[in-house]
Formats: C-alpha cells, sequence, structure tokens
C-alpha cells in the first residue's frame, strides 16, 4: 500500500508543527538570555529534583516522592522569587519593542555626551585611572541611583575625570548618567556571580556586567591595572577596545532612528508615555 504524503499536509498538522517550533523558539531564547548567569545552576537544582521524584515513584519510595511532590507544588512561588532579575529583565526586553521607544534626545546632544566620554576615557585610559560609568537607557536606575551621591550636573570630561582620581570621596563606586546628565556618584550596582567573567577582572568588571544582567543600561569600564577600556550591555562583555571601536558602539547605541513607516496607534500610545514621563520629570 503506498504512503500518501498529501495525508501528512493538513492545516492541523502546519499548526502542530509552528506550535512546536514556537515552543523550542521560546526555549532556546530563555537559554539565550539566562546564560551565564545564576539561573543556570538553579535549573540544574530543578533537574535534579525531577530525576529524583520520577526515580523515587517508580521505586516505589513514598515518603521521598511525596518530599518531592512538595518541592515541586511550592516550587513555582519559590522560582518567582529567585528569578525575580531573569523574569524582570525579559519582561522588560519585551517591553522595549518598538511600540513603546522611549524619547529620544537629538544627535546633537549625544554627540557632545559622546565627545566628553571620549576625553575622559582617553585621559584616565592612560594613566590607568580605574573608572566604572553607567548610562541609563529605557530601563529606569533608580533603586541604584539612590544608593549614590547626588551630583545632577551636565557631564563633562573634566569632572568625570575628577570624580575617579584616587583617594577621593566619589572614586569609589559608579557614575550614573541619566537623560544625558551626570545623575549620582559612587553608586552601588550588584555583582554579577556569572562564571563566564575571567578571573583576573575585579570588582568593577563584575559590577559593569551585573547592571547588564538585570538592565539594559550601557556601562563603561577602565581597569586599573591595565587600563583597558570596556564596554558591557544585554549581559555581553566587550573587552579591550579602540577608541574607534568604543566611538562606534556609543553611537550605534544612543543614536536611535525613529522609524520611518509608524503607525498611529503606536504614535499615540508612545505620545502618553512621553507625556507622562515629562510631567513626572517637571
Amino acid at each position: 500500500m503506498a504512503f500518501k504524503w498529501s495525508s501528512l499536509l493538513t492545516w492541523q498538522n502546519v499548526i502542530h508543527l509552528v506550535d512546536i517550533l514556537v515552543v523550542w523558539f521560546l526555549i532556546y531564547e530563555l537559554i539565550m538570555m539566562l546564560r551565564g548567569t545564576r539561573a543556570v545552576q538553579l535549573f540544574r537544582g530543578i533537574i535534579v529534583i525531577i530525576i529524583v521524584k520520577l526515580v523515587s515513584w517508580y521505586v516505589g519510595l513514598g515518603t521521598v516522592s511525596w518530599i518531592m511532590d512538595q518541592i515541586i507544588n511550592w516550587g513555582v512561588i519559590a522560582m518567582v522569587v529567585i528569578f525575580q532579575p531573569e523574569i524582570r529583565r525579559g519582561l522588560e526586553h519585551i517591553g522595549r519593542g518598538t511600540l513603546l521607544t522611549r524619547n529620544r534626545h537629538e544627535n546633537e546632544a549625544e554627540e557632545e555626551l559622546i565627545g566628553q566620554l571620549d576625553q575622559a576615557l582617553q585621559y584616565m585610559s592612560k594613566r590607568r585611572i580605574g573608572a566604572l560609568i553607567t548610562i541609563q537607557m529605557e530601563t529606569g536606575l533608580e533603586e541604584y541611583i539612590e544608593t549614590g551621591i547626588p551630583i545632577d550636573a551636565d557631564v563633562s570630561g573634566a569632572l568625570l575625570i575628577n570624580t575617579f582620581i584616587p583617594n577621593t570621596p566619589l572614586h569609589d563606586g559608579a557614575v550614573i548618567i541619566k537623560n544625558n546628565r551626570l545623575a549620582v556618584a559612587a553608586a552601588y550596582l550588584p555583582l554579577s556571580e556569572s562564571n563566564l567573567i575571567p578571573k583576573e577582572l575585579g570588582t568593577r568588571h563584575r559590577a559593569a556586567v551585573g547592571i547588564s544582567e538585570v538592565t539594559d543600561a550601557l556601562t563603561l569600564v577602565i581597569s586599573e591595572e591595565t587600563g583597558e577600556i570596556s564596554i558591557t550591555k544585554n549581559n555581553e562583555l566587550l573587552r579591550s577596545m579602540t577608541r574607534d571601536d568604543y566611538l562606534k558602539f556609543l553611537r550605534d547605541q544612543l543614536y536611535v532612528k525613529e522609524p520611518e513607516n509608524r503607525n498611529s496607534f503606536a504614535e499615540f500610545v508612545e505620545g502618553l508615555f512621553n507625556k507622562g514621563g515629562s510631567k513626572n520629570e517637571k
């Protein structure tokens, strides 16, 4: 009896195939998002618990099986608490789509900011002055800004250099730039626990990677030992950046063109968010 390939090409089978592909895509994106974070080790623990549950059920270990059931039942709440930074990062990543884009400054203001950063980076890198500079993008950094010392000044190369001069009150910690202004200095950033960070890198680099794991902030790091300039964003660490490299990267990140074809609904929603933001800032 000949096999009819046409029997496979039914609408229901196509839907099933699309369903499977979407699930695999979501799993892949989840793995990529959690790669290098502490969630990887926690997922390994979950797998171990599931294996113990299956083995105890098969062998007939009633007490062990019951304990595993309780752990699994309450595990959903525990996962929400334990994975809170990763869940928050994922939801913020979804919210940072093209529909709800933040109100960008003009390119002239961004170029002025990049010029002042370049001046400070070149000076401190040549003299091996350690520095940690975080630029707020779309995700708010208020909880980290609150840990720093308020500055609220225009960003200038001289001010950044003076802030990170060793043995001064503000040199330890991070400078956070918000809305093209130097918001605070000596701020504390979350330290990454990733095993992918090279052992020779210190606290500044771990803090830079840490803030990139939970927000979309762009962070510049200068090594005190080597003068090397690094950049972190979206859980990626870019090391040994030359002047041309970091200038291009900064322009790519800070120069964002508005989409040419935007529907009226997107403009309406973004207008509401921009108006709300401008009222809060006043």
